[in-house]
């Protein structure tokens, strides 16, 4: 948990004011434990060291906000779309909460302006900072003010306003779908092989190739597995002109 020093040194009484009407305004809550949401905007690369080798960032809220805001979402699709199959409702839910998504999603709500990250430093800010830092939001509402208050807020603030279902669903930004759909009609064989993981200090980066009856085609980068498949899927898509 954020001591009350780390919060002292962060803020000022003037910022400190300013910090609590940016969270009520993100959130449409006021805050109780103050802490809690500092914690939530403090990237690890200024993360302070608690003890050897562990550092205070907001790294466990956003694992605790991504399992929070995963329940919340899965269940207002199941009561939304009542006769859509398993299939259809997972795959609606990660494209609402994919690392993107929220990365966007974090910056329209002026998330950004409040983060805390060393700027110095060579890391993908933009692919995930916003985004990890809105999981990590969550979980500090849900900490501070109890599920039925968190589930508002994600609903009320984040996914209601936001998100156009109906659009969502018309679009398919499933790249690896489409290109094996394709495969399928064109009687190829298609693969997705990881090639490469690179390892930094604060992340990896994951490089997928794509083949097609063995010959290679579209290569993808991400920061996990899935993402690297993905890119490289729409990079093959891409290269065969698949709508």
């Amino acid at each position: 948990m954020l001591s009350f020093g780390i919060l002292h040194h962060l803020f000022s009484d003037k910022k400190e004011k300013e910090f609590k009407k940016a969270i009520k305004s993100i959130t449409g809550l006021s805050p109780f434990n103050l802490a809690l949401y500092t914690l939530s905007t403090l990237h690890t690369s200024m993360g302070k060291e608690v003890k050897e080798g562990v550092k205070e960032s907001n790294e466990r809220l956003e694992y605790l906000g991504d399992a929070v805001l995963g329940t919340v979402v899965a269940e207002f699709l199941f009561k939304k779309y009542p006769f859509k199959d398993e299939g259809f409702l997972t795959d609606i839910r990660s494209r609402i909460v994919n690392r993107e998504s929220l990365n966007q999603l974090a910056k329209k709500i002026g998330l950004r302006d409040i983060v805390t990250y060393d700027q110095t430093r060579n890391m993908p800010m933009n692919k995930s900072l916003y985004g990890d830092a809105l999981e990590a939001l969550v979980g500090a509402v849900y900490l501070d003010r109890g599920f039925a208050q968190c589930r508002k807020f994600i609903l009320n603030k984040l996914i209601i306003p936001h998100f156009d279902l109906e659009e969502l669903i018309k679009t398919n930004p499933n790249f690896k779908s489409k290109l094996i759909e394709w495969a399928q009609r064109e009687n190829k064989e298609v693969r997705f092989e990881i090639i490469s993981i690179k390892n930094n200090k604060h992340f990896k980066e994951f490089t997928a190739q794509v083949f097609i009856d063995d010959q290679e085609l579209g290569k993808g980068h991400g920061l996990n597995k899935k993402k690297a498949e993905q890119d490289a899927a729409m990079r093959s898509c891409e290269l065969l002109h698949i709508q």
